[in-house]
């Protein structure tokens, strides 16, 4: 038998045989890697969390996107959710830890190799992780931050578009988003959308206040964008009554113009229906149709700036979100009920995101519906005309409505 390197050549078979055997255990891979066996002495939790960020309320809102009270009131929230128990081979993973890398994942989008190597701890775990931690955010703060609003809240949600936007009558604004993802093995073009990528759509109603009142996630971006909204749970709910709309009120100073009901402000990738507004199309307006379109702009225009506020706030929608389509759900809702946890739980002291118009552009991981044609019934376009016949005249025009619209204040 030839000498193998490390055995001379007097070593019996056998001796040789027993020397490989020993050899292969000792070689036999680690219950640990060696990178993660140091992470309470290297991890970035233990390493900057805990060391830096804990003393830094500034930093730590940069890292998390929350404060820290926010933080440790979040954790006590979804904790039982998450925590594991220690085993015999290895301490589990603290629900600190779990909520730390979660939080940093959605905050950077970062790669999971990126996030082995920062904390210390396996790819696969940091997946499980993400959604497990992304499911108990959304199990335990959607009937506190994200409950459907009763008659109640659509009321006072209607007078606060009125107060701040000038659109009375509006119980939200309504818009949705096409989120990449990497396309699933063996989906073929089950994901594959308009823009020649691959996304999940993320449908919301937005209120006056720059928080989601309702989303819906997961539509194929295959489908078409009014058969998106077609098959929404939140056009079942409008359709079947459920939400719980007010009565019809006449609008501010207006009898003449009977009970109107409430609606809601879309685009024009929306159908106009009696309780959806969208813009009157063309370009050829009168200048009565063309101030409708500025008002209802004015008050949509507000689920523009949440969805720049969510991408600005997590990074994660600045990436091809590469993980299956219902992590890639969770991560959704998760961020959203997070939005709203987050602005609910905040002072006034400039710590949120600004509420001024935003650029979504520059945002490539989110693309916008498209704007589909409209065969709206007589009611609906009477009830539009409506509006516009009030914001036209003195009981509902705004002073600087026509200097926008035409650049001087009278025509």
């Amino acid at each position: 038998m030839a000498a193998v390197s490390g055995w001379s050549s007097d070593d019996s078979e056998d001796e040789i045989i027993l020397s490989a055997i020993i050899l292969a255990k000792r070689r036999k891979r680690k219950w640990v890697k060696e990178v993660c066996s140091e992470r309470k002495t290297f991890g970035q939790f233990e390493t900057l969390v805990k060391r830096n960020l804990a003393t830094n309320e500034d930093e730590f809102f940069n890292y998390f996107r929350m404060t820290p009270h926010q933080y440790g009131h979040l954790v006590s929230l979804i904790k039982d959710d998450i925590t594991k128990r220690d085993t015999r081979f290895r301490e589990s993973i603290s629900a600190e830890e779990r909520l730390s890398i979660c939080l940093r994942y959605l905050a950077t989008g970062d790669s999971y190799p990126t996030m082995y190597f920062a904390y210390r701890v396996g790819k696969s775990t940091i997946c499980k992780i993400i959604s497990e931690v992304c499911q108990a955010i959304w199990d335990n703060l959607k009937n506190t931050y994200m409950a459907i609003p009763s008659r109640s809240d659509w009321k006072q949600i209607a007078e606060e578009f009125n107060s701040k936007w000038n659109f009375p009558n509006c119980i939200g604004a309504i818009d949705g988003k096409h989120v990449q993802i990497v396309a699933p093995d063996r989906s073929g073009s089950l994901f594959y959308n308009y823009k020649s990528t691959h996304s999940v759509v993320l449908l919301a109603l937005v209120d006056a206040d720059y928080c989601f009142s309702f989303i819906d996630v997961g539509n194929y971006g295959s489908n078409s964008d009014g058969g998106i909204f077609a098959r929404s749970d939140l056009n079942r709910a409008i359709t079947n009554k459920t939400l719980e709309v007010p009565e019809d009120v006449n609008l501010p100073g207006s009898p003449e113009l009977g009970p109107m009901p409430h609606v809601i402000l879309g685009d024009e990738a929306f159908p106009l229906k009696t309780n959806i507004m969208r813009p009157y199309p063309g370009k050829e307006l009168t200048d009565e149709k063309r101030i409708f379109n500025y008002r209802l702009s004015r008050g949509r225009r507000i689920s523009e700036n949440v969805f720049g506020q969510l991408a600005a706030k997590y990074r994660i929608y600045f990436r091809v979100i590469n993980m299956h389509p219902k992590n890639v759900d969770k991560i959704i809702k998760a961020t959203c009920v997070l939005h709203n946890y987050i602005k609910k739980t905040s002072d006034r002291s400039g710590r949120l995101p600004p509420t001024e118009d935003v650029d979504l552009s520059q945002y490539e991981g989110i693309q916008p519906l498209r704007q589909i044609g409209n065969h709206a019934g007589v009611d609906a376009m009477g009830i539009r005309d409506a509006f516009k016949d009030y914001f036209n005249s003195p009981n509902g025009e705004v002073v600087w409505q026509r200097k926008v619209c035409f650049g001087h204040a009278s025509i």
